[in-house]
């Protein structure tokens, strides 16, 4: 089952969420991501969080529609996006796309990257995206489709990576170890539409640009 987490951050374009998200998916709003369900009409199946920031007009009309809401204490040792993560998995999961979660507070940013670790080493498919960028999480291969000229950058998100093997770019790697203290695989740049990136022990985000 694929999720849509749809978290309180930037998002930029109805238009572009519209194309890529046909109907279908299950939808968890983290909060004031609810806001941005309402504007791109989509239902959510639950919205969790402790309220702060969904508006009120917003709660009122997905109350009147029996959407559940989780309420959250806004004092608490989770944020409310790893809240919504942790329901998704327990919905069952199998992939799951994060929407809102680049961009703006970088700090946030961070921790919504983080807070897929453990649903990646589960075996989830975890993926932010914006218009802007596209980040995979990845703990064994991806393959990346794209257009000639597309800037890839490559992180380790575990404090090592080994065996990491990237082709179809127009600087390859062959068998390596990339570290969270030396991040030196960014701004690399697709040959042609189609790219792949291995890792055999680890985990890496996969930021991709020009895709959308």
């Amino acid at each position: 089952m694929r999720c849509i987490i749809m978290a309180n951050g930037q998002y930029g374009a109805n238009a572009f969420y519209k194309r890529k998200f046909p109907e279908g998916d299950r939808i968890i709003c983290a909060d004031g991501g609810a806001n941005y369900a309402y504007q791109l009409g989509w239902y959510p199946s639950a919205i969790v969080g402790d309220m702060d920031s969904i508006l009120p007009e917003v709660r009122e009309y997905f109350t009147s529609l029996g959407v559940p809401f989780t309420l959250l204490s806004c004092r608490k040792d989770e944020t409310d996006t790893q809240a919504v993560l942790a329901m998704a998995q327990a919905m069952g999961a199998t992939e799951i796309i994060m929407l809102g979660t680049l961009g703006g507070r970088l700090d946030h940013t961070l921790s919504n990257l983080y807070s897929g670790l453990d649903a990646i080493k589960q075996g989830i498919k975890i993926t932010h995206i914006s218009p802007a960028v596209r980040v995979d999480l990845v703990n064994r291969e991806l393959a990346v489709k794209g257009q000639k000229g597309d800037l890839v950058s490559i992180l380790a998100l575990t404090d090592e990576t080994q065996g990491v093997t990237i082709e179809g770019f127009e600087y390859p790697l062959q068998n390596v170890c990339l570290r969270k203290s030396d991040p030196y695989a960014v701004s690399n740049v697709m040959t042609g539409t189609n790219g792949t990136v291995f890792v055999r022990e680890g985990i890496l985000a996969v930021f991709h640009y020009g895709q959308s």
